[in-house]
């Protein structure tokens, strides 16, 4: 009974958090989708990009089930798996996703949770494992990398939250109010030197 509401419950949040994930590309321009806002180059479709292959590999590859298309690289010294190239489009690498997680959802439905799966790009003595806790390990994954694109979205646009139900006009006064708010606690909590 308990690997069942366990597994349900992972499932569903990480049916949520995809719909997020895809949600903070809504609206943005083609350029907005794909620049580079941080210093490293996190951009949000490349975001959507490693999400998509990092779960097509836990949820595939680790359980026997490989992905019947070519896997982007990832996790090269170039970062591939963390970009969109020219020729790469938001359609392609959107529909990528949904077709893994198809994928996954048919591994995460048709395998019981203690089912063993094999990481071998994880070190001794932790390859060896099994679907609740690579279920986890995506959940995580997925969770920290719409977080990511939350901040980045909400840097283009002021646009916040898991979807758009939740949304509401922007208060830019109560925003800006807050944040001279926070400043001034930060400046009291640590005064500058002159």
């Amino acid at each position: 009974m308990i690997d069942e509401f366990a597994k349900h419950h992972l499932h569903g949040r990480l049916r949520r958090d995809r719909e997020a994930l895809l949600w903070k590309l809504d609206g943005l321009s083609e350029y907005d989708a794909r620049r580079p806002l941080t210093a490293t180059g996190t951009n949000l479709l490349g975001l959507v990009k490693h999400v998509a292959t990092v779960e097509a590999r836990y949820l595939g590859e680790v359980f026997d089930r490989p992905s019947p298309e070519p896997l982007p690289r990832w996790q090269d010294s170039d970062g591939s798996d963390l970009w969109a190239a020219e020729d790469e489009t938001r359609e392609q690498i959107t529909a990528f996703y949904r077709r893994t997680w198809d994928r996954s959802d048919a591994t995460i439905t048709q395998l019981p949770l203690d089912t063993p799966g094999h990481v071998p790009w994880w070190p001794e003595p932790r390859p060896n494992t099994n679907l609740f806790a690579v279920m986890a390990h995506v959940l995580a994954e997925t969770v920290r990398h719409t977080g990511h694109a939350d901040i980045l979205r909400e840097g283009i646009d002021g646009r916040t939250g898991l979807r758009a139900a939740h949304e509401r006009e922007i208060d830019e006064a109560a925003r800006a109010a807050h944040f001279a708010k926070v400043e001034r606690a930060a400046r009291a909590a640590a005064p500058i030197k002159a």
